[in-house]
């Protein structure tokens, strides 16, 4: 696992998009209601929205908004019909790029994701060229000054498959997508509370990328990151400032 530059990188992003407070909320919106669409509007049978609902709460995000939102996925109430599209391209020095995107128009994201890249020095590829380097799972992150062995406990005693921590203290837990809910369920119990825990794409290979390339790849995942369409973007590189 990659030291601290991986997570100051993952920092700087997430910080860049809470800052937007509006887009963030507009963000989370979008997945409860898709989610709701997909699993139901019951949280008890529906993990992903159980999931979208933690986000919310999380982002301080009104009650009735989310309500709202769980209403229009699960056909009460009129709204938008957003679909879920995954592109995936090339950055700088071929690193690998995955871009989750929610909208309700294919016509407008497409051109808008593959304008990106281009114009940042990358180009997007095809259904499958780079997501074979990635593990879809859930991710949990505890910050330094942890208790490793108690993470590591709890963890793999509901379910967690891997526990991993770097040279600057930061503990990584990795399980199965299905694994997830009873994961952070006995992190809560226990008064554990993960700096980031998500349904992630994690690379399984990482590259580095420093000085002016680290720079270039920075502006093209902040560009990609910018897009109203764009929920989430995963890389497997680690930019050194």
């Amino acid at each position: 696992m990659a030291g601290h530059s991986k997570w100051a990188n993952i920092q700087h992003r997430k910080s860049r998009q809470d800052a937007k407070r509006g887009k963030a909320w507009t963000k989370i919106i979008r997945e409860v209601t898709v989610a709701a669409r997909e699993g139901g509007g019951d949280t008890l049978t529906n993990p992903r929205l159980r999931l979208a609902m933690e986000k919310a709460t999380a982002a301080n995000m009104p009650k009735d908004n989310v309500l709202r939102a769980i209403a229009r996925g699960t056909g009460e109430a009129d709204g938008v019909n957003y679909e879920e599209i995954r592109y995936e391209g090339y950055g700088i020095g071929g690193a690998a790029v995955i871009v989750e995107c929610m909208t309700d128009n294919k016509a407008r994201t497409a051109p808008e994701v593959r304008h990106a890249f281009a114009k940042h020095g990358g180009n997007m590829g095809t259904d499958g060229s780079v997501a074979f380097m990635f593990k879809h799972c859930g991710q949990f992150v505890f910050g330094p000054g942890n208790n490793e062995d108690q993470i590591m406990e709890i963890a793999l005693e509901a379910g967690a498959d891997d526990v991993v921590t770097d040279e600057d203290g930061y503990i990584e837990v990795v399980c199965e997508i299905p694994a997830y809910h009873t994961v952070i369920t006995a992190f809560g119990a226990a008064g554990l509370t993960p700096e980031s825990s998500n349904i992630v794409w994690k690379a399984e290979v990482e590259t580095e990328l420093a000085g002016e390339d680290g720079q270039r790849m920075q502006k093209l995942l902040d560009a990609l990151d910018d897009l109203d369409d764009v929920q989430e973007v995963y890389t497997n590189v680690i930019i050194n400032e």
